[in-house]
């Protein structure tokens, strides 16, 4: 089962690094968003990545207007026609069903029948939204969670869908393993493998700051010199953006009941607008060039 041409839909943080993760391996890849600014803003972003990796010598030049050239922005508002010859699509859209299951039902009806559809949803079930395709593309269809920065994190849960076939499994793992990926297969459950491991333990972090133990600071400091983080934790949710962390909670909560149950600092963050970096403030307060300046909230001191 080659694969050649790839796509990805949601030109966000997320979608322009699984972009970039195709692109940087030789292949043409398609990436898409509602608007054709939000899909060149993307690409632009990719940009200004790869040129911190020329200057440090990571790259050359040569490499990176190669890659560049490879991805190829594109408007979904009105059509999906410039996915029609991929083979395998990864949706990358916002966390809701019906905007995701919208994405998949076009795909499907634009795509050729060979088409693979995947989703890097981080919580909702593969198998419901499988649902959204037809019987014929079901079978072709699972999900592929990216780990964040997808271009330089390995990891790639792979997740079936109940009538997803062996051979499409087998296929996107091998694609994986070719672009420089570490796939594992998980089961079709809410969060997959990744999520709860991930959400307990920062929960327990957000516990330690609510009930006084320690500071964000100094939490951080625990996940640096203690576990052997490559970033303390506060500055990762801040980074994945607190708005997303708190819906996967509560799809978690629901799921699994009290071992989820959302930090109340962090919505009361949410609920004044400080999502973190994206916003410049969260946990702490970061500048234009994505830096932290000093600590936000009050009750995170």
């Amino acid at each position: 089962m080659e694969m050649k041409k790839f796509g990805v839909v949601g030109a966000g943080m997320m979608g322009a690094e699984i972009a970039l993760c195709f692109a940087q391996a030789g292949h043409e890849t398609v990436l898409g968003d509602i608007k054709m600014e939000f899909a060149e803003n993307g690409k632009k972003r990719l940009e200004g990545v790869l040129a911190k990796r020329v200057a440090k010598g990571k790259m050359t030049q040569e490499q990176m207007t190669a890659t560049m050239n490879n991805i190829i922005p594109t408007c979904t508002a009105d059509s999906v026609a410039a996915y029609a010859d991929c083979d395998l699509i990864v949706e990358a859209a916002l966390e809701v069903f019906e905007v995701k299951s919208d994405i998949f039902r076009r795909l499907d009806e634009a795509c050729k029948e060979t088409t693979i559809l995947a989703s890097n949803t981080s919580s909702i079930s593969i198998t419901k939204l499988a649902t959204a395709v037809s019987k014929a593309r079901a079978p072709r269809f699972l999900g592929t969670h990216f780990n964040s920065p997808a271009s330089i994190m390995k990891l790639v849960e792979v997740i079936p869908a109940v009538n997803t076939v062996d051979e499409v499994t087998e296929a996107v793992k091998d694609v994986l393993t070719a672009i420089g990926k570490e796939p594992v297969k998980c089961k079709d459950v809410v969060g997959f493998g990744l999520n709860r491991l991930f959400h307990c333990f920062y929960l327990e972090a957000c516990r330690l700051v609510e009930e006084g133990v320690c500071s964000v600071e100094d939490v951080d400091k625990i996940c640096l010199y203690g576990l052997g983080h490559p970033q303390g934790i506060f500055k990762l949710l801040d980074t994945l953006s607190l708005s997303l962390d708190v819906t996967v909670d509560k799809i978690l909560f629901e799921a699994y009941g009290d071992r989820f149950r959302p930090s109340a600092d962090m919505q009361r963050l949410v609920d004044a607008g400080h999502y973190g970096k994206k916003t410049g403030s969260g946990y702490y307060d970061w500048d234009e060039n994505g830096k932290v300046i000093g600590m936000s909230a009050p009750f995170c001191k």
